[in-house]
């Protein structure tokens, strides 16, 4: 299912926006089926998708945020995600950096209980992430918008996604303030209709939302996300960008102001079962080629 990554690590909560204003293929066939009929069936694949088995993955991420850039590489385990920093703005870490790295890494290894907690922080995220997705075909009205071709990173390239536009559904009532911001979002979701798979997820706020009746806070009108999956190369699928742009206020005092995207890549698949210390171990292995490739390059310059 879409988020923050699968075995429960989160990663829909870091959402952005582009909006792209596609050709449509000429003659293209939409599915004999009412759009929300469409969009439950993938959001009920998304979810079977997500509790079932899936192949662990290594991969880079690129983060940039108003306060600089950030490239990191992450391993999925049974244990949790391991993560470790190789990049800030543009250069190799430090060699404090570097140290402060392998020491929080280590920290983690030898410290059951703080692993425990990671892999609840994960595991809660997702379940907000969840909680998201499952309202969707309850929370908005579909219409059909045309077809557009897959291409990497946005579901599969050579295939047919489906373009559909949503708005919210006035009759639907938020069951929990993680569900409100949908009341006041719009957009448009890509959809592989073969496959039941979300290809990608464009929303803005046209409204400002309030938390708590307003007295918790609220998200300011204009706030937009973005999330685009697709296959891995090994037939799975996974997230390979997302971001978020939101301002608001929290309880009246601290301002809301998150500028943030993401992208994945370079996935190869990893052993199942792998514990946190050897995802760790599989990180320290790709850090040292990538740097050697780094310094072959370098010297033909």
């Amino acid at each position: 299912m879409l988020q923050q990554r699968r075995g429960g690590c989160g990663r829909l909560a870091v959402m952005a926006s582009v909006v792209w204003l596609g050709q449509f293929a000429p003659g293209a066939q939409l599915p004999p089926i009412p759009p929300g009929e469409l969009v439950r069936k993938t959001v009920q694949n998304e979810v079977r998708a997500s509790e079932g088995e899936s192949v662990p993955h290594i991969f880079t991420s690129r983060k940039e945020t108003a306060h600089g850039s950030q490239i990191k590489l992450y391993c999925e385990t049974k244990d949790a995600m391991a993560g470790m920093a190789i990049a800030n703005d543009g250069k190799p870490l430090t060699i404090e950096q570097r140290q402060a790295e392998e020491a929080r890494l280590k920290d983690l290894m030898n410290n059951p209980e703080e692993l425990k907690r990671k892999r609840q922080r994960e595991k809660d995220d997702a379940e907000r992430v969840g909680r998201i997705v499952r309202a969707m075909p309850d929370a908005f009205l579909f219409e059909y918008d045309g077809v557009e071709p897959g291409k990497p990173g946005i579901g599969k390239q050579g295939s047919e996604l489906v373009r559909l536009k949503f708005k919210p559904n006035p009759r639907y009532d938020p069951p929990t303030r993680t569900e409100q911001v949908l009341a006041g979002m719009q957009g448009y979701l890509l959809i592989d209709p073969n496959k039941y798979r979300i290809a990608r997820i464009d929303g803005t706020l046209f409204k400002e939302v309030g938390f708590g009746w307003g007295i918790l806070g609220h998200l300011d009108r204009g706030g937009r996300f973005l999330v685009e999956q697709g296959d891995v190369g090994d037939g799975s699928w996974d997230i390979q960008r997302m971001g978020l742009m939101f301002t608001g206020k929290l309880l009246f005092f601290k301002r809301i102001d998150i500028k943030s995207t993401e992208s994945f890549s370079d996935f190869h698949p990893v052993p199942s079962g792998l514990t946190f210390a050897q995802g760790v171990e599989l990180l320290k292995k790709q850090e040292s080629g990538l740097a050697e490739i780094g310094r072959g390059a370098g010297s033909q310059k």
